[in-house]
């Protein structure tokens, strides 16, 4: 896999910390932003979203997951499979206070389909 540049990420309102997860084992492949621990936070969001993706199966719903929003009250945490290849997904952090949530998923979309991952 090519080395992935998480940066223009940043440019996004109310950016903390982005990353590129491996959703089968939880490895982060690439990371930007200090504020966060991105490897604890890879490994734990992995659980998130195979436990989402078990209850999607289980009620049989036929459906994937565009996205899986977890809202703090400081923060705004996303999760993005990528539609390219379902075993990765992207990890972003927002300040709650600075962010356009609709803004940031639609940015999240476009920066996915702007790489090319294989």
């Amino acid at each position: 896999m090519a080395k992935i540049s998480l940066e223009s990420l940043r440019s996004i309102d109310g950016y903390i910390a982005s990353a590129l997860v491996d959703a089968e084992s939880g490895m982060l492949l690439a990371g930007d932003g200090t504020a966060i621990a991105l490897e604890l936070a890879a490994a734990g969001n992995t659980e998130v979203l195979r436990a989402k993706r078990k209850v999607a199966n289980a009620l049989k719903l036929n459906d994937s997951i565009e996205d899986i929003l977890i809202s703090l009250t400081k923060q705004y945490h996303v999760l993005r499979p990528l539609e390219s290849n379902q075993k990765l997904f992207l990890y972003l952090v927002l300040e709650r206070g600075k962010a356009n949530l609709a803004m940031a998923r639609h940015e999240l979309r476009s920066f996915e389909k702007s790489v090319d991952i294989a």
